[in-house]
This record gives C-alpha cells, structure tokens and sequence, in this order.
C-alpha cells in the first residue's frame, strides 16, 4: 500500500475522494487537520482513517507549528503527502522532512494563483479554467514571512481543463472545477506517484520540474488535454428522442464539415448529416482528378473520378441509384451548373463542395429542403490528398476513446506484388488504384467493384466476407445503370480467409483482385485466382473501417 498523509482545513473531499479510488493502490494513511472543527475528521472517521489535530496555538510561528505537525505524524509510514485546501503555506521545514508533497489549486496554473481563483476567472471573463496539480515548494523566506511570487509555483504535474459558461456564479464555478477537474486530475497525479512513474528534478532550492513518461511522445501523451467550443445544438442526435450538439476543435486546418458553412437549406444538419458529409468528403478528398461519392449511412452507394465534374457525379449516381436516394454527395471541386442541374434531379440531403461557380448555388437552393454546405473557408478551389493533413482519428468509448493514427496511407500500382501467373494490365492496375481508397472509406467487411474509375458494385458491413462478395455482385448486375461487375476489379479491405469469396467473384465476372494478402490459406487463395485467369495482387496493407 501507498500510505498518503492528507492535509486539509475544511472537508477535505478531494482526500476523501482518493481515498475511495485507491489510485495506483494509494489510500489514506492518516488525515491532519490545524482546525479541530474541520468536517475532514467525520469524513475519515467514516472511513476508519486516523486522524491528528495540529492547531496553531497563539503567539506561535510558523517554523514551530511545523515541528510539530512533523512530531505529530512521526510514527505514521508516509509515501506521499496531498495537500486538499489546508490554508497554511508550508515551509522547507516541513517540506524536506517529507516525500514529495502534492497540491490541487482550482486554476489552470500560473493563471490565477492565490486563494480567489474562482472569482478570478470569473473576473477576466475566461472561457477555459480547470485545475492544476502540482509539486509544493517552498513558499516561505527565513524570516517566515510569505513569498507571494512562489504561491502555487511548484512544478506541474497534471492539469484538467473545465469550461467556464456565461451564466456561472462562484458557486456553480467551484463545484465544476471540483467534480469534472480535481476529482480527474488529483487521482491521476497520486497514481503516477504511487507507480513511481514521475521524475522530480531538484535544484538547491527545491523542485524544479516534473517529468511523466511519454509526456513527449508527439502523436500519443500521456496525458492528451483536448478543448472543443460547441458550435451548435442539433434538431436532434442519431434518432429524434437523442438530444445532440456539434462541438468545433479550433486547431483543425483541413476542409472539414465542421467549419462549414451552410449556404443554402431551410433546416440545419442533423446528427446523421454530419457523420455522412464528413464521410463523404473524407472519401472525395483521396483523388486528384474531379471526383464525387454519394454516401449514405457513413458508407458510400457511389464513386468515381473523371475529367469533368458532372461525368464523375453521373457515374457515382449510377453505381445505386435507388440507395443513393436521400443520401449525401461530396464533390472535390467547385459544383458548377451543369453538376448542380444533376444533383437537384433526386433526391439528395446534402451537398459538400469547396465552392460553387456560376448559378450552381440557386440551382441547389431551388431545393428547399437540401442543406448545402461550402467547405472551401472562403477560397472556392480542387482539394485532394494534399488537404488531408489532419494526423489523428478518434472514437469515443464510454469511459474513454480511442485514438489511432489516421489511415492516409496510399498504394503505387508500380509497388503492388503479384500474386498469380497473369499480370494486370495497365488498365486493370488503374483501376486497383482507385477501388483501394474507395474501399478504405467502406464499413467492414467491405468489397468494392469498379471499372476504369468508377464504382459498379459495394459489398459493405458484412460479418462473412463471401457474402460481402456476393452482396458488391448483386448490387452490380441489378442495381447499376448502364454498367455491370464484368471485366470488373474486386477491392477487398482484408484478406480472403477462404478461396470461396474469388469463387463467387470470378462467376460475377470479375477480372482482377486487390487484397492485402496475409492469410494462411493464400496459396489457396491464389490458385483458385489462377484456376479462373486472374490477376491478382497484394497491397501488404490492410484498410478496416469500424
């Protein structure tokens, strides 16, 4: 066990709290109070805590009341000492006698040091304040007079950002600052000092700094302070008894849905429209030449590139016309007229372009109920791969999130390894360029049939990857217009655990495969892919998306 000695003059509750935790196995060892009234010493008796009473007796200095704070607690094991509100500035009398000695102070340290933090921020008009933990130091000159500069300047810790709001009273501000920052960050601190995972640098008067391990570590902190401003309450969240909001990060520079503005609809984004115009323009931003996708539910019904920007919506539309009905398109260039003239003749809920030219905008806007969006921050202009430089996906947990680098990987058809006897061709190879990002974007398990540079047949969100396979056929031969899965390539975000899924792709009429190969059984694979004259290659790279 991790033996704490708590200090504290009042409740104590950041004490208690720890306590209850046991981060990293501490616990309370005993709990000293300079006040004998302080409700601190219920709250522990509640716990079966010991508890010392040390108060200052009149006339008494500083240094003096120290020693025997020091005598009090001579015969306690002590590992750690957290200080919790107790209003005595501590002195190296006490503070070299004991282990490292902690503090929770309710500001974003060194903002708004000092006893009225609160009232401070509240002052300044913050919109951000929080809590610091940090290292105490000594505060006190040898006279025993207070060094004001050196309140609350020990080395950081931890810190945990709270938001401030417009209607806060000291009250609410406190309680805010304690539930959602103090109780994070105090236990966080006392399990790295437990762990013994924090590095304390010294000089002749004290501490200095405060090391975590990995603190450095450029793409994954231990500890990741993130700040997100809403930007707006949704109608409502993914269905309509679910309240939502839309909160902005100030630090993303990438074309994003987010920061869009609407330029036409008469009804703001839904939860749903967000997920599926930031889907799609994830999507359309992986090519060079003027693509368009049709997304919906997160996945996309379309895509395809081509030299002018109506062709490439006309060929993503045709892939499934009758799933693209309601859906979200993305466009990668500017819409001009003739695209917008295109969009407006079904049924879309929104639109995603970096701009619009000509009378592309009223055309959208004579359909009332389409939300448009302009994503090009007041620069209409192509974007593509160049834009996405945003380093890092997430997905929220309860308890937690996930956060992993985000898949901007991209293939060369000159490195991809062949794997059966016939070679593609220069077309086919193509074509495996542009179904390998389409299929990136695609639920899994995930097939994608294409041909040239547009999508004929998607297979998506399927438990067995065979059916995947025969889903993206079916798809193909009865849901695409004036196009079909012969001659097609077959894009599979993840090996092929059983030759059964090429089976069924070569009776579609598929012609070549992309695959990330890497199953036990891929010279099976591989020789049903031979038995039916197939070109196949491997990326060495698989692309899940869940």
């Amino acid at each position: 066990m991790v033996a704490i000695l708590g200090m504290a003059s009042n409740r104590g509750r950041n004490l208690l709290n720890i306590h209850r935790e046991r981060p990293g196995g501490a616990q309370l060892g005993v709990v000293l109070t300079n006040d004998a009234s302080a409700p601190v010493l219920d709250g522990a008796a509640e716990y079966g805590v010991p508890t010392e009473v040390v108060e200052r007796e009149a006339g008494e200095d500083r240094f003096s009341h120290e020693e025997r704070i020091l005598d009090a607690v001579a015969d306690y094991d002590i590992d750690v000492v957290c200080l919790d509100g107790h209003m005595r500035i501590l002195s190296s009398v006490f503070l070299d006698a004991m282990p490292i000695t902690l503090n929770v102070h309710p500001s974003l340290l060194p903002a708004f040091p000092g006893a009225d933090a609160w009232d401070e921020a509240l002052h300044a008009g913050v919109a951000v304040s929080g809590c610091t933990v940090h290292v105490v130091t000594n505060a006190v000159a040898d006279d025993g007079s207070i060094i004001e500069s050196k309140i609350d300047g020990g080395p950081i810790v931890t810190q945990e950002p709270v938001p401030v709001y417009d209607d806060d009273t000291t009250a609410t501000l406190k309680d805010r600052i304690l539930y959602d920052g103090e109780f994070l960050a105090y236990p966080r601190a006392v399990r790295w000092v437990a762990e013994d995972a924090i590095t304390v640098t010294e000089n002749e008067e004290g501490p200095v700094s405060v090391t975590v391990p990995d603190d450095q570590h450029e793409t994954f902190p231990t500890r990741r302070l993130d700040s997100h401003d809403r930007r707006s309450v949704l109608r409502y969240g993914e269905n309509p008894h679910q309240e939502a909001a839309l909160y902005a990060s100030a630090d993303v520079t990438e074309p994003s849905v987010v920061g869009a503005e609407q330029v036409s609809g008469d009804k703001g984004m839904s939860y749903v429209n967000y997920v599926d115009a930031a889907g799609a323009l994830d999507l359309i931003t992986e090519f060079e030449r003027p693509a368009a996708a049709v997304i919906k539910h997160a996945n996309p019904a379309g895509c395809a590139t081509d030299e002018e920007l109506v062709g490439s919506y006309d060929r993503a539309l045709s892939t499934d016309p009758m799933s693209a009905f309601g859906g979200v398109v993305a466009l990668n260039r500017p819409c001009d007229p003739a695209t917008a003239e295109r969009i407006v003749d079904s049924v879309k809920h929104v639109v995603v372009a970096p701009g619009f030219t000509g009378d592309a905008l009223s055309i959208l806007g004579d359909r009332e109920s389409m939300r448009v969006l302009d994503v090009s921050d007041g620069s209409p202009g192509p974007i593509g791969p160049d834009d996405r430089i945003q380093p890092l996906a997430e997905k929220q947990l309860v308890g937690g999130r996930l956060v992993q680098e985000r898949d901007l990987a991209r293939i060369d058809p000159a490195d991809l390894e062949v794997v059966t006897d016939r070679e593609p061709s220069d077309d086919e190879r193509h074509t495996m360029a542009f179904a390998w990002p389409v299929v990136k974007h695609a639920t899994s398990n995930a097939i994608v049939m294409a041909t040239g540079t547009e999508t004929v047949g998607l297979g998506i969100g399927q438990v067995s990857r065979v059916d995947a396979v025969r889903i993206a056929g079916i798809k193909a031969e009865e849901h695409a217009e004036g196009k079909g899965p012969g001659g097609a390539v077959m894009a599979s975000d993840a090996f092929f655990p059983f030759p059964d899924g090429i089976e069924r792709a070569a009776a579609a009429g598929v012609e070549a495969v992309i695959q990330p190969g890497g199953s036990i059984r891929d010279d099976e694979v591989i020789d049903v892919a031979n038995d039916h004259d197939l070109a196949m290659v491997f990326t060495g790279q698989r692309c899940f998306l869940h």
